[in-house]
């Protein structure tokens, strides 16, 4: 889906939602009608209700930004949360509110950090609204309890809500943050949505205005724009909100809950086929005896196409030696070849190319529905996202450990634009994050990928997830660990019909 760029992203909510190649003209006019229509509406029930006029006016100062992506399957799905949005608002007679879509606010490929964009919100709504409210596309809003909820908070006061996550116990994601007492720093679990008030929202545009974003990386965003807020921002501490719930829509508690999460793992029909994934692992002569028997353990079996790739031949494995020295980090090398070998080498008919380090525990099982939602034909390169120098240009890109999923027209693209390292041992995750940035083609975000084991993430954050991947052996069973987390079992097969039963209510 292309971008679109400049200020049209400003625009309320109902402009976003027209194909972008739609005339401007045209958009403006259905606006206007759309405009009119709802004003009767709401006139109607004000005469009607003098309460309504109240909740109308509350649902104005909310501008509702979803951190949307722009690969075909995300846009939709934030698209159908936009509609759900003002559905609800329609229904209660009000006026439209302001709902904007992340992907297309991206005037860089920072925008999903959130923190550039604070001089922005900063200057559209910093006169004329209360709070920004931002949800994840699978966050599902009861309005009249999120105005509930809002209600009990000062707006004229700098407050920073959400449901609250904590690590038990200090961790590389974090740098370690808060390692005598991890418990202490709370940061917000974005499924269930968070608030930010206009108050803050102009303090920290002010802060970034006179104290620009250093380059650095983005790691944990969740956990890193509240050490901002609170710190550099000199903002306040999150202040927990029970009402802000990753509880399933079903659940029981839901009733007492403004905001719910709808979709443990996505499925979109039948899974892709086990001979559609080619599964390279990169390895090396010394890893060969402690780190490919644990895959062969574990994982193995769930795929129909696994290639290990090496420093050294070994048959009884086997290897393959793509004539590329070992490096002791980067790997760019290696996994260029890997990319190269697909293309030349494997079935053209193969759509998908998964490419994991020797200690990367995946579920092959849960891939294949996964990939169900994606369209081969376009280029997807799929993972959990991380980013460098957004603050000032800068690019993302998936992180290596978590697993890495390419379409082949993807690679197609990479490989044609002679975009490639600049030394084999530059770091191969980052130098694909330039060449994709640098061809327009977006890194798609998932969660349920993880480049680190499962106790370096909060309980809170995972028992919402079923997850794909975890990386790294440190201090564990690897074995337990992907017999615990990552195996089919029969509740996945059962959480798959539950999420159709979901999705046909919606």
């Amino acid at each position: 889906m292309p971008r679109e760029r400049g200020s049209g992203w400003l625009l309320p909510a109902l402009l976003l939602l027209p194909p972008i190649c739609a005339p401007a003209l045209a958009v403006s006019v259905a606006a206007e009608d759309a405009k009119e229509q709802i004003e009767r509406l709401v006139s109607q029930e004000s005469e009607k209700s003098g309460k309504s006029n109240k909740i109308n006016i509350e649902l104005q100062e909310i501008v509702f930004v979803i951190q949307s992506q722009s690969n075909s399957f995300h846009s939709k799905r934030a698209e159908d949360l936009v509609r759900n949005i003002l559905k609800q608002a329609e229904e209660l007679g009000k006026e439209l509110p302001r709902v904007l879509l992340i992907h297309q606010m991206d005037r860089h490929d920072g925008a999903w950090t959130i923190l550039p964009l604070m001089h922005d919100f900063s200057a559209s709504y910093g006169r004329n609204s209360s709070w920004i409210f931002f949800c994840e596309e699978d966050t599902r809003i009861q309005i009249v309890k999120l105005l509930e909820t809002l209600r009990r908070f000062d707006k004229s006061k700098e407050w920073f809500l959400g449901k609250a996550l904590y690590d038990e116990e200090s961790t590389i994601i974090h740098h370690y943050a808060f390692a005598e007492n991890p418990t202490i720093f709370k940061f917000p679990d974005f499924a269930a949505g968070w608030a930010l008030s206009i108050p803050l929202v102009n303090k920290l545009a002010n802060k970034l205005k006179s104290e620009p974003l250093k380059s650095d990386f983005t790691i944990d965003l969740k956990h890193e724009i509240a050490l901002y807020i609170w710190q550099k921002g000199n903002g306040p501490h999150l202040t927990p909100v029970p009402e802000f719930c990753t509880d399933d829509l079903n659940a029981y508690k839901a009733v007492n809950c403004a905001t719910m999460f709808s979709n443990f793992l996505p499925v979109c029909g039948d899974p892709v086929k086990k001979e559609d994934i080619f599964v390279a692992v990169k390895t090396c002569r010394k890893f060969h005896r402690d780190r490919i028997p644990i895959v062969k353990q574990t994982w193995e079996g769930e795929a129909a196409v696994v290639e290990y790739y090496s420093d050294y031949a070994e048959t009884s494995i086997p290897t393959i030696d793509l004539g590329v020295p070992n490096t002791e980090r980067g790997h760019c090398g290696k996994t260029f070849a890997i990319l190269e070998r697909f293309l030349n080498h494997s079935s053209s008919k193969t759509p998908w190319l998964v490419i994991v380090d020797d200690d990367t525990l995946i579920s092959i099982f849960r891939l294949r529905k996964l990939l169900s939602c994606y369209d081969p034909n376009e280029p997807v390169f799929l993972g959990e996202r991380y980013g460098y120098g957004l603050g000032t240009g800068g690019y993302s890109y998936i992180t290596g450990g978590g697993g890495m999923v390419f379409s082949r027209e993807a690679i197609q693209k990479l490989l044609a634009s002679k975009c490639q390292c600049y030394s084999n041992d530059a770091p191969d995750d980052m130098v694909l994050g330039m060449c994709f940035s640098g061809l327009g083609i977006p890194i798609t975000h998932c969660p349920l990928f993880h480049q680190a084991r499962p106790m370096d993430y909060p309980k809170d954050y995972l028992a919402h997830q079923i997850p794909i991947s975890f990386h790294k052996h440190w201090n564990i069973d690897p074995v337990k660990v992907y017999f615990t987390w990552l195996a089919p079992k029969m509740e996945d097969s059962f959480t798959e019909k539950k999420q159709r039963r979901i999705r046909e209510d919606l």
